[in-house]
């Protein structure tokens, strides 16, 4: 029978990321799968190798742990693939595993999944430097979903078990509990010490600063506590991949350019957990409505695109461009607007005089993909699943 949220009832398919790591797989020792909790980096591992498999270990299960005590006498004589699930847990294992995958014969191949970001990444850059490839996934995508159910994605985001919840009440309940999670169990256990009171209070200001150049004086005042400790939550949170930090692009202008980092709350529906919003009717007459609206696209954008940099751009004068972004067709702005009919702004105009852009992708809501003016587009968002293309 299917549970109360239908998660394993429905499945989606992600043949694109399925793609990628069978790629990564065949052409790297190790693989290093990193994501939030519940986006579906262990439902991805196990179409390449079954749970109950001797080669797969789970850290949160006791019998893994227990097996890995002696982690060289475990993991030597395996062969072919080896997936190991929330390695974060065991930071001990990357000097293993770079052991293990420098051998000549090369007998195992290691898929690491992991959801905490930065401490991971820093521990196998130091210990897997040129022999990891690391591939970073978010939850469902709108190419993934189809573009009916965008407005569904939006509401109540991506990961997993809360979109496909068999109703608005039971998604909400959901994200209530793996806020509740996340805090009270999964940060505690990967070594942070933070009153969990103080880290959702201070999430919840994140929230409301969604979209905005981070303040960290003014969000260390509301929290009654000193700015380097509302630093520290901010990082906290980037490395658990619950918030995105969009640092400042420096262009060699004679103009005064912000110089803080933008803050997103990275799920849009945890994003709506945190402001009480429960439905799409209450997200749309919210004031946050367009903080909320930018921060999903961009977010998609960043997972699609995989761009090789990523900026906003803001002056003191007022000219500001919401995402600024390198790929392989060179400099492109991002504009995110929800409107009928997107128009051309000073700013745009101002962006690619002094920032030297190749043209501007303006996003919306809408059906159709036109020219603006010179070098500047309006891109359907049901167009996120491939490359943004160039007009003319």
């Amino acid at each position: 029978m299917c549970s109360i949220f239908m998660v394993y009832c429905r499945m989606i398919e992600r043949s694109t990321l399925r793609e990628r790591i069978a790629d990564a797989l065949r052409r790297s020792r190790v693989v290093i799968l990193t994501g939030p909790r519940q986006s579906g980096k262990t439902t991805l591992a196990r179409l390449f190798l079954p749970v109950d498999h001797v080669n797969y270990f789970d850290l949160e299960d006791p019998q893994s742990l227990a097996r890995l005590d002696e982690p060289m006498t475990a993991l030597r004589s395996l062969q072919g693939l080896v997936v190991i699930d929330e390695v974060q847990r065991r930071p001990d294992l990357f000097p293993v595993i770079r052991v293990l995958s420098d051998r000549e014969d090369k007998p195992a191949t290691f898929l690491l999944l992991g959801s905490a970001s930065g401490d991971l990444l820093r521990q196998s850059s130091e210990s897997l430097a040129g022999r990891a490839e690391s591939i970073e996934i978010g939850g469902f995508r709108p190419d993934e979903v189809g573009s009916d159910r965008i407005d569904d994605l939006w509401n109540r985001g991506g990961l997993p078990p809360s979109f496909l919840a068999a109703s608005d009440q039971d998604s909400v309940v959901w994200r209530s509990q793996f806020i509740q999670t996340l805090l009270e169990r999964d940060l505690p256990q990967w070594g942070t010490r933070v009153s969990p009171t103080a880290l959702r209070r201070f999430w919840m200001i994140v929230a409301h600063y969604h979209g905005q150049v981070w303040n960290a004086s003014e969000a260390a005042r509301s929290l009654g506590t000193s700015e380097p400790t509302a630093r520290r939550y901010l990082d906290l949170l980037t490395d658990a991949m619950m918030i995105r930090q969009l640092q400042p692009y420096h262009a060699n202008i004679a103009k005064r350019q912000v110089r803080s980092p933008k803050v997103y709350v990275r799920d849009s529906g945890l994003l709506h957990q945190l402001l009480h919003l429960g439905s799409l009717k209450d997200l749309l007459h919210h004031p946050r409505v367009g903080a909320s609206w930018e921060g999903f696209v961009i977010e998609q954008l960043l997972l699609q695109l995989r761009p090789t940099a990523a900026y906003f751009w803001a002056t003191h004068q007022g000219a500001e461009i919401d995402l600024v972004i390198r790929d392989q067709h060179g400099w492109r702005g991002v504009e995110v607007k929800r409107r009928d009919a997107p128009t051309a702004t000073r700013s745009m105009r101002t962006a690619l005089v002094d920032l030297g852009l190749d043209r501007i992708d303006v996003i919306y809501p809408g059906t159709q993909h036109y020219q603006i003016e010179d070098r500047i587009y309006a891109v359907p968002l049901t167009m996120l699943a491939s490359p943004l293309p160039t007009i003319g």
